[in-house]
């Protein structure tokens, strides 16, 4: 991680002013009449009321917020991030270990009003960054309330925190708006995400994403004299039982088309739930050999930079 030369470097949106940040909000709640935020494109009218796959309407529905300690430790750092959980998702996994937020809707809708309120609090209580969890289907309502928030004093980080399945006019959006970027590379084959995510034409368009990524906010994740993130990207990526998230080929896109400098989140965390407890390879952890392979083949593309979570039973 590289050190930021000063510690009062401000987040991006706040260089972009009032009436940049007015444009957007009006070019992205175009994009909901006939809606592609997400590659999808269901083209439904979001604003009037019609519902596309993820099932999310015109306003966002928020299932929680609040300080969070558990991300990466550049994220989470001494105070916490700053997380506001979206409902719905673009996709729809089968092993989902939060399916009643993402898949029935939990939660309650709010006005872009409280979304702005909502991250001011979380600024106040200390929090490092706003932490948009599962953002991609609203991503109108969080430019709107970022513009609202702005001039009532919203200094700090906002992060992104995506399956990596977004469309580029979504990013486009989000250019100069979004300091952190914490995106997913679940698959490398466009049918097991198919079949196991709902994801239509998933590895191209999260490739698409991450390179529009890299472009955003380059390659190296940036820090303060803390080491807390200020702007940059973390690639995460779950590893699936029996080699289902073809993680090393993932391993292998991520080192050659971005860098293998880019920290990558290797997580292990999988445990059957939602509709895969009687699945025949995905009803049961991860083995230690799994996810050995997948450790040495990062060793082997020299993808050093980033954190590897440990199984924390024998398998």
């Amino acid at each position: 991680m590289d050190p930021l030369s000063s510690l009062d470097a401000p987040p991006a949106y706040v260089s972009l002013g009032a009436d940049e940040l007015g444009r957007r909000v009006e070019r992205a709640r175009a994009l909901l009449e006939a809606c592609v935020l997400c590659p999808r494109r269901c083209g439904v009218n979001r604003l009037a009321g019609e519902l596309g796959f993820c099932g999310a309407g015109a306003t966002p529905r928020v299932a929680s917020h609040g300080p969070h300690h558990w991300e990466e430790p550049p994220i989470s750092g001494t105070r916490g991030s700053g997380t506001v959980f979206f409902s719905f998702c673009t996709g729809a996994c089968l092993f989902c270990q939060n399916y009643p937020i993402s898949q029935l809707g939990t939660g309650n809708e709010w006005s872009t009003g409280r979304l702005a309120e909502a991250m001011l609090a979380l600024q106040r209580k200390g929090c490092h960054n706003i932490n948009l969890v599962t953002p991609t289907h609203y991503v109108p309502s969080i430019i709107e309330a970022v513009s609202l928030a702005l001039p009532q004093g919203l200094h700090i980080p906002i992060l992104y925190n995506t399956s990596g399945y977004d469309s580029l006019e979504a990013l486009s959006l989000l250019d100069g708006i979004v300091d952190i970027y914490l995106p997913d590379a679940k698959y490398a084959d466009d049918s097991v995400a198919l079949e196991l995510s709902g994801f239509v034409g998933y590895v191209e368009a999260n490739r698409a994403a991450l390179l529009e990524i890299r472009r955003q906010v380059g390659t190296e994740l940036l820090v303060d004299e803390a080491g807390i993130a200020r702007r940059g990207m973390i690639v995460r990526h779950l590893v699936l039982p029996g080699e289902l998230s073809q993680s090393i080929e993932v391993l292998k896109w991520i080192a050659q088309a971005l860098t293998p400098r880019i920290h990558v989140s290797l997580m292990s965390q999988y445990f059957p739930a939602h509709q895969v407890v009687d699945h025949p390879v995905l009803g049961r952890r991860l083995y230690h050999r799994e996810y050995a392979r997948v450790l040495d083949a990062a060793d082997a593309l020299g993808l050093e930079h980033g954190w590897r979570q440990e199984l924390d039973r024998v398998y």
